[in-house]
């Protein structure tokens, strides 16, 4: 493994000259409106977009002028992001506390991929190609028709936004995928015939609590079925074989994952097989090759127009120096429904850290809170407090030029395929016609909302339309404030050309880096997760209190209450 990297940077953040210079320009902020710098600016849209990869940026409705650039800049250079990101792309071991490379880039970096990576790809491409064209069969020689994959975070999000983003009309099994335990895989084996179907155990460690109930419980499905040989049901990725081979999956169908690679970055290993499999290999290979796109202009592109890197300088600014605490992920796209959720495993599972690479407690806060939504749902709901709310929140807008062609849908967590009571496959409910008519209503919502946060609606122009409405003056000037946008609230759309394999990778592998460089320029570990480890343990800790008659006394008063009321309340019920 390649060494550690450089010695760490000792200032402290919060006192080094650029950071104070941003403190000062912030100030001028107060004075400012993004509908003023429009319209002082003709040039403003071309002087903040940048185009990358394939992908369109426009960050020009952010708070921003040169000037905060500049300051942003020499901010990055004072914290050496540059050697930061040579260090990471090299492999070197930047997950300093697991003394571990991240180096989840070398995954997709095609024939100069170590030997393992480009081992496992081809295993992986073997099996998706047999299960797609139908020589794969189960233990009673059908056929294999579903795949379900069995896994629980970065172990399933990313393999099931892909997939959900790129799944082909048809030519493979239908991919079903399922993160927790009980219902949605109870429901779903209902549905299927054991006889054609195989499970995917995704687990590094092959011990994860919630996978490992759900792959026993296939198991069982399969032996209560009549599957006489269980194991021709089963593959696995994970870095334990031994412990895959005593749970009953055959040698040759396991994969493997390395220590290198963490789980929110895992979709580009074999951890990826459920999406290979659902997309097709060559697709596949065109999502890998999409991020290995931006791999290279990350490392490549001067920090003014690296797309990453604004990215996280300006979202840097905003959680800092305005104190925007959320930021919102919103895709006027269909298949981009789960990106959200993908993103908040990445984004808050990396940059949810308190202390510094050398256990320094912080000065300044880290990663902002994330969430959102399809876009055509939060108009409709949260959109209210995006613009009218007292807390301004920044905004990533994302859509396409092109829709996409109609296809059949890999399943959502937890779901079924998307299927026509006609035989298996969608039912298209138009022509190309509907389908683009469709799209441009996408695109004008998408950017009539960014539109509107940056402008917003002063009281004045209310007052005018109410007016021109017949209302009184005295109704209107009641009515006004009510009505009003405050505006000057920032966001960035991203565009695609259209929606492929190949710009999902861009855009994925974009966001990856985007948390990097925020976690270089915090001093913070983006590569480990403690909190998760710390409440996996007591959570094994707690299960045995479950089973026990005696009353739990050994944790703090609510835990204890808890618990007990629970197996309480149970005994009641029995």
């Amino acid at each position: 493994m390649p060494d550690m990297p450089d010695k760490p940077i000792t200032t402290s953040l919060t006192r080094t000259p650029a950071w104070r210079a941003l403190t000062t320009h912030q100030r001028t902020w107060h004075d400012r409106s993004l509908r003023d710098l429009f319209a002082s600016d003709p040039q403003r849209y071309h002087r903040f977009s940048l185009e990358a990869c394939g992908l369109l940026l426009d960050y020009s409705k952010n708070l921003i002028v040169p000037e905060t650039l500049d300051l942003l800049l020499a901010l990055a250079n004072e914290r050496r992001l540059q050697d930061q990101i040579r260090d990471l792309l090299a492999g070197k071991r930047v997950n300093t506390t697991e003394k571990r490379a991240a180096w989840h880039s070398a995954l997709r970096a095609g024939e100069s991929a170590p030997r393992e990576v480009r081992k496992a790809l081809a295993a992986m491409r073997k099996l998706a190609a047999a299960l797609r064209n139908g020589t794969i069969h189960g233990a009673s020689g059908n056929a294999i028709t579903d795949v379900v994959s069995l896994g629980i975070g970065g172990s399933v999000l990313g393999p099931a936004l892909a997939a959900a983003a790129c799944a082909p009309d048809a030519g493979s099994p239908r991919v079903h995928f399922i993160h927790t335990p009980g219902e949605s895989l109870h429901h779903l084996l209902a549905a299927l015939d054991a006889a054609t179907t195989l499970f995917i155990v995704q687990s590094k460690s092959f011990s994860t609590q919630e996978t490992l109930l759900n792959a026993q419980a296939a198991r069982a499905w399969l032996q209560a079925s009549g599957v006489s040989d269980h194991g021709t049901h089963f593959a696995a990725v994970t870095a334990q074989a031994a412990a895959a081979q005593a749970f009953g999956v055959p040698a040759e169908r396991i994969f493997p994952i390395w220590d290198w690679v963490g789980g929110r970055y895992s979709l580009w290993s074999a951890v990826g097989l459920p999406a290979m499999i659902a997309m097709g290999s060559d697709a596949f290979d065109e999502l890998l090759a999409g991020a290995a796109d931006m791999d290279a202009h990350f490392a490549g592109a001067p920090l003014e127009k690296n797309m990453p890197v604004l990215l996280g300088l300006i979202g840097l600014w905003h959680a800092n120096f305005f104190a925007m605490a959320s930021r919102a992920v919103i895709p006027y796209q269909p298949g981009l429904g789960l990106l959200p959720a993908w993103l908040q495993q990445l984004e808050m599972e990396s940059l949810g850290k308190s202390v510094s690479r050398r256990g320094k407690a912080l000065r300044q806060d880290t990663g902002p809170v994330l969430w959102g939504s399809a876009g055509t749902e939060g108009q409709h709901a949260y959109f209210q407090l995006l613009h009218q709310g007292t807390r301004p929140v920044p905004v990533d807008f994302i859509t396409s030029c092109q829709p996409r062609a109609a296809r059949r849908e890999a399943s959502p967590l937890g779901g079924r395929c998307a299927t026509s009571p006609l035989g298996g496959k969608q039912v298209p409910l138009g022509g190309a016609a509907d389908t683009n008519n469709t799209h441009a209503v996408m695109l004008s919502n998408c950017f009539a909302q960014s539109a509107l946060l940056m402008c917003g609606v002063s009281t004045a122009q209310t007052e005018q339309t109410l007016l021109q409405q017949g209302n009184t003056a005295r109704e209107a000037a009641r009515l006004a404030p009510h009505q009003a946008l405050p505006g000057n609230r920032p966001s960035n759309t991203l565009l695609l050309p259209v929606l492929d394999p190949r710009s999902l990778g861009a855009l994925l592998a974009l966001y990856e880096h985007r948390t990097f460089v925020q976690s270089a320029i915090w001093d913070i570990n983006a590569f480990d997760q403690w909190g998760v480890e710390h409440g996996k343990h007591l959570a094994g800790g707690l299960l045995p209190e479950f089973t026990s008659t005696a009353p739990s006394a050994s944790h703090d008063a609510s835990t204890d209450g808890l618990v007990n009321y629970s197996k309480l309340h149970n005994r009641r019920k029995s």
